[in-house]
Parts: C-alpha cells; structure tokens; sequence
C-alpha cells in the first residue's frame, strides 16, 4: 500500500479549473519532483494535500486513512502526518528561530518544552545552524530563513514533508546550501514531494519524477526515463524547452 494515494483529485477557484482528476502515488521514502511549466497546478497540488485550497472531487490517503478535508479535526490529524514549506520562509519575525521551531510542537502536538527545545537544536544542527538558536530572523539570510523553515517543518516529525519551490525566493548564491539540506534529508527516508524548477537537482534526488500540464499528470517515471527516454508528447516539448535555455 503506497503511503499516499491520490486519485481523481480536482481542485479550482471559482469557476477555473486548476487540478483535473490527477491521480498518482507515492511510496514511504519516496522523493517524488513535480515539474511541468507555469500554471500546470504543482502548486496547488500541495497546497489542496495540506488541506489550504479544498478539493471539489477525488481522494486522498495517507496510509490508508482517508482524509476529510471538510473536518477540522481530521485536518487536524493530517497535519501532524504531513508538513509544508513555501517559497517564503513565513517565520514569526518577533519569535527567536528556537521560538519559531517550538511553537507548534508544545501547543498542536502536546511536547514538552524542554524535549521541544531539544529537538529543535538537534535539528538546526541537522541543517547546519546550530548557533542561530537565539537569532531573530531578520538576522539570517534568505538561505538561512529557508533552512530554518525546513527544520520548523521537521520539528513536527511528519511522515511527508512538501516543498513548494523553496529555492526560488532566493539570492543565486544561498540556493546551494538549501537544496544541500533537501539532500542530506532524503538521505534519512522521509517522503517528500517537491515542487522545484532546479532540474539538475532534480534529476539527481528524485525516485520519481512526474510531468504535470494543465492539471494533470501527463507522464511519470524514473529521471532517466523523464529526462532521457519521455514517451509522451508534452514531456519532449518541455524538456527541449528547457535545453534550450
């Protein structure tokens, strides 16, 4: 049984349609990099399985258990399962980067503070800040903000962690050392679905790679079969597109 199964899942705003019956899987461990051009609906993908824009048709499993979209207590519980990181870093500006990885562990989760806190310096050394406990964040860079970020997503121990495009609000010279964190992460069995034009990375970290173009899946597979050996028509226009340039 894959750890999420996605099936017929729709999704828009108002009258648009954004997601049009899109159906794929992920295994527990997966990596799976969602790629396609603008407006394909990547981004709402994850933003409809962390429970921010409601599906209008489909469903969704994580291990299993159906989610109901429509019950605060059930996305609740989804979110203990599953966490997200945005572009942005959306951190509390007037919270400590400790502050910010503690909060929703001792208040969502029921932690202790003192095991919170320990998590969260295990996990800022996990991403290579360690000394930035005590810091603001309007004291880091872009990259670091981002690392913190990924380590506040983390303090909530899910099961799948969501990226949506974490390197793209970026300075060129800080993407490195957050796309090193996404790597030293899959190293340790996490699933993750990422939303992420970096395609060399991509191609390097990925189980599964899967082309989306006008809210469905138009070809999935492994990145040597996406990158090399595309099947589908859509698929060798945008890999060609991005050879090009």
């Amino acid at each position: 049984m894959p750890l999420l199964d996605i099936d017929n899942l729709s999704a828009g705003y108002g009258s648009k349609t954004i997601l049009d019956g899109l159906s794929l899987s992920a295994e527990r461990g997966d990596v799976v990099s969602l790629i396609g051009p603008s407006g394909s609906g990547k981004s709402t993908l994850l933003r409809v399985l962390i429970g921010l824009t409601p599906p209008s048709a489909g469903t969704v499993n994580i291990g299993g258990d159906a989610i109901n979209y429509a019950d605060k207590a059930g996305l609740k519980a989804l979110r203990r399962r599953m966490s997200i990181v945005f572009q942005q870093f959306n951190l509390f500006q007037n919270m400590s980067v400790l502050d910010n990885l503690t909060l929703a562990p001792v208040r969502t989760l029921g932690v202790a503070r003192a095991e919170a806190e320990a998590r969260a310096r295990d996990l800022l050394a996990n991403v290579g800040l360690a000394d930035k406990a005590g810091s603001y964040p309007d004291q880091l860079s872009g990259g670091q903000q981002q690392r913190v970020a990924i380590a506040r997503a983390l303090a909530m121990q899910p099961e799948i962690l969501l990226l949506d495009e974490v390197t793209s609000a970026l300075d060129p010279e800080r993407v490195g050392e957050v796309l090193e964190t996404i790597r030293s992460l899959a190293s340790t069995g996490i699933t993750m679905l990422l939303v992420s034009h970096e395609m060399a990375f991509v191609r390097e970290i990925s189980t599964n790679v899967v082309m989306m173009d006008e809210g469905r899946v138009v070809e999935q597979g492994s990145p040597s079969a996406i990158f090399e050996t595309p099947t589908q028509a859509r698929t060798k226009s945008f890999m060609q597109a991005i050879i090009r340039h």
